[in-house]
């Protein structure tokens, strides 16, 4: 017996200029005013190096003459294409952030209508009831479907990773894109659906390798063995979708393995980067896996399990095997790469989400309500909290908090911005009103137990990208510094040699123009190095640039960063 007993009145679907208003409220704010953070101002320099170069940087990613060809061109294709096309109008940071908008919106919408798809299948839909009363397939789906889309966007992961111009970030869209298409092609295999499942091949290749494209194949055709749809056809069918992946990653790799830009073969630093994505599980793994996994991926992997539990009885549902398959196959990689990041743990969102909303309906009334109230209570007090410690920042009561808060950013001086306490306010309200409705009405409707959870999230991000943006500006933006360098540099210097990281080179570029040695190793009358405030003398440096000529022109570092820091030395002639 199905696990699910719904009335009509429970599928009432979002209103759509809510849906949309709440992904506006979830994207824009950490896009605009945002300086490049640590995190993805390495991302960013590699988009602005391919928007201001020529051939050689769109064929081999670099970050103002640091390869940084390993993952691949095509998430710095796209941001280096925004620049080109709006930074005239927005400016570049704003350009590069275009494509950032666009891929969540893909990942989004391809979410949305693979949840919708699935929902008005056969085997998704709640028991008929004795008296009639029963949801329309329609109706169902597009409930199902707004809930995945609420349980995406309330996981936390998504929300610190999704603002970043990262590859990861496009990955994780595109792997969406690829969960839709396959849902398509299992219910009309053909030649069509498996060519448009090539295409999403091709660009997961191009965006991050190919090794999270072979996972996704194997998994689509281990769900379709498990479905019983007919092998020969599904293998012939596939062969076809990994030859279109194939002919669309040619379209980097073929130029450049002609061109070979400053005499280097990115292609074969792609594949280097490749193989050491894979390799036996390690502690580092594991815990990426098992114990960031449970905060990443919250609140969706609990209703995903609990969906794999209610539908146990149940065989060969596509809404349950098909995330389930993806989500065994992405999760491998993960566990047997030797040294995962946070962001690689993206890929698992969207099945997991799309799981989640099938589990939910299965749920009971007073669990869901336990959700309700715990999202609440702790939610609001999280905002009331940011309100205080806002307040304490402008006024210095309470003098405590206002120690705590300043403590974080020393030397920095709190302004009060008019246009920014305005939108914090009005999602404040709003916030009051939704939890209102939720309380007055009482609605029936199924994602009422994921809307007030991930409308508090946002609520709790806009409040930090409107009132503490300029706080987080400054405690992890290099601006400062690049200016800082930039007015000491020496007048007619042609090239900097350097050892900085691939954050702070692409910042100093942008920020302060340095002007940073090429691919070409040239010999620089000015070092800049990257090292600890522990390091005390010029002995202690890298070999490369231990020079007894070496004078000091300048030391600094970020006001928040105690141990970072930064050396500018001029070599003697």
């Amino acid at each position: 017996m199905k696990p699910v007993r719904l009335p009509a009145a429970a599928t009432l679907a979002l209103p759509r200029w809510a849906l949309i208003g709440l992904g506006l409220l979830y994207i824009l704010p950490g896009l605009i005013g945002r300086d490049p953070w640590k995190d993805d101002a390495g991302s960013f320099g590699v988009m602005w190096t391919m928007a201001h170069g020529g051939l050689n940087d769109w064929l081999l990613p670099n970050i103002a003459g640091l390869p940084s060809a390993g993952e691949g061109p095509l998430a710095f294709w796209l941001g280096a294409l925004g620049i080109k096309l709006f930074g005239w109008f927005i400016g570049d940071l704003g350009g590069a952030r275009v494509s950032t908008a666009a891929f969540f919106l893909l990942g989004v919408s391809s979410l949305w209508f693979t949840a919708f798809h699935l929902g008005r299948r056969a085997e998704a839909q709640p028991l008929r009831l004795a008296f009639g009363g029963q949801p329309e397939p329609t109706d169902y789906g597009r409930t199902l479907a707004d809930t995945a889309v609420l349980i995406y966007i309330g996981c936390l992961g998504l929300l610190l990773q999704s603002h970043e111009t990262l590859a990861v970030t496009v990955q994780g869209a595109l792997l969406s894109y690829f969960m839709y298409r396959a849902v398509r092609y299992v219910e009309l295999p053909s030649v069509r659906n498996a060519g448009l499942i090539g295409l999403s091949l091709g660009l997961l290749t191009l965006t991050r390798g190919w090794l999270c494209p072979a996972g996704a194949v194997i998994a689509l055709v281990g769900c379709a063995r498990y479905l019983d749809m007919p092998m020969r056809q599904t293998l012939r069918h596939m062969a076809i979708a990994v030859l279109a992946g194939l002919l669309i990653t040619l379209v980097w790799v073929v130029p450049a393995e002609i061109v070979q830009p400053w005499g280097r073969s990115p292609v074969a630093m792609w594949l280097a980067w490749n193989a050491s994505q894979i390799g036996l599980p390690s502690a580092a793994s594991l815990t990426t896996l098992l114990r960031t996994g449970l905060w990443f991926s919250w609140p969706a992997w609990p209703f995903a399990f609990w969906a794999i539990y209610a539908w146990r009885r149940q065989s060969r549902l596509l809404h349950i095997v098909l995330p389930l398959f993806l989500l065994a196959a992405l999760g491998l990689l993960v566990l047997f790469n030797p040294e995962p990041e946070n962001g690689d743990l993206l890929k698992l969102l969207a099945p997991l989400a799309l799981m989640a909303a099938f589990g939910l309906p299965t749920m009971k009334r007073g669990t869901i309500n336990a959700i309700d109230w715990f999202s609440v209570m702790v939610l609001t007090m999280i905002a009331g909290l940011i309100w205080m410690f806002y307040i304490a920042k402008l006024t210095g009561w309470p003098a405590q908090l206002a120690k705590n808060v300043l403590k974080l950013v020393p030397g920095f001086q709190p302004q009060f911005g008019l246009g920014a306490f305005i939108v914090a306010a009005a999602v404040t309200v709003s916030w009051f009103f939704l939890v209102h409705w939720r309380i007055s009405r009482r609605p029936s409707v199924l994602w009422r137990a994921v809307v007030l959870s991930s409308g508090g999230l946002i609520l709790l991000w806009v409040l930090l990208m409107t009132l503490f943006l300029p706080d987080l500006n400054y405690g992890k933006s290099y601006e400062i510094v690049a200016h800082q360098i930039a007015d000491k540099l020496p007048d007619g210097v042609d090239c900097i040699e350097t050892n900085v990281g691939p954050a702070q080179r692409a910042s100093f570029a942008y920020f302060g123009h340095l002007p940073f040695a090429g691919l070409e190793q040239k010999h620089c009358s000015v070092v800049l190095i990257q090292d600890s405030v522990n390091v005390r003398d010029t002995r202690e440096l890298d070999k490369r640039f231990r020079d007894s000529s070496l004078s000091l022109l300048w030391e600094g570092r970020r006001p928040s960063d105690r141990n970072e820091r930064f050396r500018l030395y001029r070599r003697g002639e």
